[in-house]
């Protein structure tokens, strides 16, 4: 798991490994932004990319800056910077020496806020892709303010299982929680040390699982 969420925040700013100073603004797909935001990535990989409109340079390249942003309303939801592909596509499969297929971007996350999108209002986007003023890209950083503290959680997924033995249960508990995931089961979590603050989570965020309460 990385640990770039809680660097300080100058190194956000710092320039790319290119030794550019560009930055782009990246949509998320329908849909992939719930997908982010329940499971932890290091890394945000998207493919289909249509050539980014108005650039001064040809593309993203590994170091530029990334603002990762979702519509409707337009918001923030992240900061990253363009890594290399692990493994480079070709247009030719069976020819090594053919171009790099198009479309592919790899972006590695230093700043995460998909839990608290920040509003990103007024930036002209021309496409999936588009270049970011560096100005434009410092703003949005800013909106983003210090990163919180980080602290100790726990966390319990408790799942009910008929099994003839131990190791059978163990064996079912991994299956309902790959084929269930954190669409379906709820994951209670709490400060450690503070077992009273437990509260469920599902669909990555606060789910009432007391049914009496939602009763009334």
């Amino acid at each position: 798991m990385t640990d770039t969420d809680h660097r300080v925040s100058g190194a956000i700013h710092a320039r790319g490994d290119s030794g550019r100073d560009d930055a782009w603004a990246v949509l998320l797909p329908p849909g992939r932004y719930d997908a982010e935001r329940l499971v932890h990535h290091d890394t945000l990989e998207l493919t289909g990319l249509e050539p980014p409109i108005g650039a001064a340079v040809a593309g993203p390249r590994p170091g530029d800056r990334v603002a990762v942003l979702v519509e409707e309303p337009l918001r923030l939801v992240a900061l990253g910077r363009v890594a290399r592909p692990t493994a480079e596509r070709r247009e030719d499969p069976d020819d090594p020496q053919s171009d790099p297929a198009p479309g592919a971007l790899v972006v590695t996350y230093i700043r995460r806020a998909f839990d608290d999108p920040v509003p990103a209002e007024g930036l002209a986007l021309q496409g999936p892709v588009s270049a970011l003023p560096a100005d434009a890209y410092g703003e949005l950083a800013e909106r983003l303010g210090p990163p919180p503290e980080r602290r100790s959680w726990l966390v319990s997924v408790d799942i009910p299982v008929e099994a003839a033995t131990r190791a059978e249960a163990v064996r079912l508990f991994w299956s309902y929680v790959r084929d269930l995931g954190p669409r379906e089961l709820p994951a209670f979590v709490w400060p450690a040390g503070d077992e009273l603050a437990m509260q469920a989570y599902v669909l990555g965020a606060e789910a009432n699982q007391d049914p009496e309460e939602e009763d009334d």
